[in-house]
């Protein structure tokens, strides 16, 4: 009798079995129709606020002769927003789009090279500074670890966030860039877009909730 019994369980098993891989099928179809509406809507929000930043101009190419290289970093663009606001995500011209990035500090500007997306150059005349944080548009790493170039385009003021393949690098970035923007006998106490730049944001840490209140 025993070996009647096992097969009458083994065929229990085996009904049920199929009956689990039907409900299964239907659980994962269902998640892939949720992924997929997630993706699109996502898709249709960047489409969004790409559309409202319409109005910002396009963005400046490097001249033929940019001048000698101070400074090339390689490392990762991570991004930009408007100045001081931490989740304000420009998209507009392919500033949302992460990447690798080869950039240089000349006497004419930052020239950045994405492979894969949009190249774009920071003229010297809009920089208005650099510092070192720790997060931008949803990228969060160690204090310190993410070099932001304050520039300005058009009526906007933005901050770019970048991180090199070697992060001790960021400091000569900062020291250059605020050499550029902030020249050896400029007019002390004179107020500026960096000036305001600088009260934005370095009074008001990033945190992950985004610019601290």
């Amino acid at each position: 009798m025993t070996p009647l019994i096992n097969l009458h369980l083994a065929a229990e098993q085996k009904s049920a079995d199929v009956t689990d891989w039907s409900g299964r099928i239907g659980w994962i179809v269902g998640l892939l129709l949720l992924v997929v509406l997630v993706y699109w809507l996502m898709r249709e929000g960047w489409k969004w606020r790409g559309t409202l930043q319409g109005d910002l101009p396009e963005l400046p190419t490097a001249p033929d002769a940019p001048g000698t290289a101070r400074l090339e970093m390689s490392g990762r663009y991570h991004g930009s927003t408007t100045a001081g606001q931490w989740l304000d995500r420009i998209v507009a011209h392919g500033l949302g789009t992460r990447s690798k990035a080869e950039v240089t500090l000349t006497d004419a500007g930052v020239d950045v090279v994405r492979p894969g997306a949009s190249d774009f150059f920071i003229p010297a005349a809009q920089l208005r500074e650099a510092r070192l944080d720790k997060g931008i548009a949803g990228k969060v790493l160690t204090e310190g670890g993410m070099l932001i170039l304050t520039w300005q385009h058009g009526d906007k003021l933005i901050d770019s966030g970048f991180r090199s393949g070697r992060a001790a690098e960021h400091a000569s970035w900062v020291e250059a860039v605020n050499a550029l923007s902030h020249p050896a006998g400029s007019p002390a106490g004179t107020t500026t877009a960096s000036s305001t730049a600088a009260d934005r944001t370095t009074h008001h840490p990033i945190t992950t909730e985004g610019t601290a209140r």
